[in-house]
């Protein structure tokens, strides 16, 4: 039978430890300032952990930064799990499943073992990792709501994760975040160069120019991905720039502005220290244990680096490769010139260069003179629909790869498949906010 309660106070160590010890097989469901935590534990172990803000934009960050290693991991790839899995509303929190349903990120990921772009080890390692990043911000909050539901009688099993081990590797990762307090207090906030009319009044760092490349409005967490470094090594290698004024940071958009914040004080003692790096934290369920280790060595990328001192080491040399310093191109074609100044306000903010156009007829010989990196189509237009233009692009060789996101305010998955076949890269939906439209760059450009 489900449970439920309130509470006003919340040990997050306490609960989980409890019910490890139990040994039971559960759902926990916590809310917390409109954010919800779902936790499925399997014999006193954690299956799988997810909450409500934006868990494809997690998931796609992670497969984004095993994919280094994964080739079948394609860009391709992760759009068509988003556009099978991703839930139209973007509202829709977890409280609104049905019990009875897995979370929908969890079972991508099972879509991706059954069509073999992951083994199972693969699959494993992408599991704790993400089970790491949710069960951090678990451990933050301090009241709302709970409840005790059934698991999902046919759960496929990735993996089980000993709780006391992913604890204390969330508390080692939290209390390095909570070092940068009070000038940072969420990996979700956004660094920009403080510059104003050219010039800072302080000293810039010599890699100011290279900077701006990459610092697109993108949250610190984003950065690292795309840089492939340790989020918390990036965020260490910033902050003299951060106490010094050189770089500001503003707060997390929209949703992720509910996520719970950085706090000074976090038990066990600070100063505890744990030797979990390179213990193993998954107890798979396919293949042995040596050879899991194995796996994991040669496939899968290494998630934490070593210490950098010098925030120059972040920036490739002259003889390495050079997309991070490249000023991306974006088109954007609507007949609507209130869409397109959003389009370009959103964007021109984070230092793309933006070309709109809003005769589409003249669209093909413009996007072919520019040549963009990008391009957003608006599917409902006067003279010529997105769909006709998008396959007109497309059968042009030069831009076979170049993402093509459509957008439009039709919700139906009709409207989604036929961009698919006539090679829409993405989909973003009307109203979307600056947020919306980051995530879709983030997706396919960077």
């Amino acid at each position: 039978m489900n449970n439920f309660g309130t509470f006003t106070k919340l040990r997050p160590l306490s609960l989980l430890r409890h019910l490890s010890s139990c040994g039971d097989s559960t759902c926990l469901l916590v809310s917390s300032n409109s954010v919800s935590w779902l936790i499925y534990l399997e014999q006193g172990k954690i299956a799988y952990a997810t909450h409500s803000v934006e868990p494809f934009d997690r998931l796609e960050r992670h497969l984004r930064r095993i994919s280094h290693q994964i080739p079948t991991l394609t860009s391709e790839v992760r759009v068509q799990l988003r556009l099978m899995f991703e839930p139209d509303s973007q509202i829709q929190s977890i409280e609104h499943h049905n019990h009875s349903i897995l979370a929908s990120d969890y079972q991508a990921i099972c879509w991706l073992i059954s069509q073999r772009y992951l083994q199972s080890t693969q699959a494993a390692i992408l599991l704790q990792e993400l089970v790491r990043e949710v069960i951090e911000s678990f451990l933050l909050i301090k009241q709302g709501t709970y409840e005790f539901r059934d698991p999902p009688q046919k759960m496929p099993r990735i993996g089980r994760l000993d709780v006391e081990k992913v604890m204390e590797k969330c508390q080692e990762r939290l209390h390095a975040w909570q070092s940068f307090y009070p000038q940072l207090t969420s990996p979700y906030q956004r660094p920009y160069m403080w510059i104003q009319n050219g010039t800072s009044p302080k000293k810039l760092p010599t890699i100011q120019q290279n900077l701006t490349y990459w610092m697109k409005g993108f949250s610190l967490r984003h950065l690292a991905v795309i840089m492939n470094q340790d989020e918390v090594q990036l965020a260490r290698n910033l902050y003299p720039y951060i106490l010094n004024g050189t770089i500001l940071l503003h707060e997390p958009d929209p949703p992720f502005d509910k996520l719970p914040k950085t706090f000074k004080e976090l038990s066990p003692d600070p100063n505890q220290k744990t030797q979990l790096v390179n213990k193993k934290l998954v107890d798979t369920a396919v293949a042995p244990r040596k050879t899991e280790n194995l796996a994991t060595k040669e496939r899968l990328p290494q998630i934490s680096v070593p210490p950098r001192e010098n925030v120059q080491e972040l920036i490739p040399s002259k003889n390495t490769n050079s997309e991070s310093q490249k000023v991306y191109k974006i088109v954007s074609v609507d007949d609507s010139p209130t869409v397109l100044k959003e389009i370009s306000r959103f964007l021109e903010d984070e230092n793309f260069s933006v070309v709109t156009i809003s005769d589409p007829l003249k669209a093909v010989m413009s996007i072919i003179r520019y040549r963009p990196d990008l391009i957003l189509l608006d599917l409902n237009m006067e003279g010529i629909d997105g769909y006709e233009l998008c396959r007109i692009i497309r059968n042009n060789s030069m831009f076979k790869n170049t993402p093509i996101i459509m957008v439009t305010g039709n919700k139906g998955i009709v409207d989604k498949v036929r961009a698919r076949l006539v090679g829409a890269s993405g989909y973003l939906t009307k109203p979307f906010t600056r947020t919306d439209l980051l995530k879709i760059v983030f997706m396919h450009i960077t």
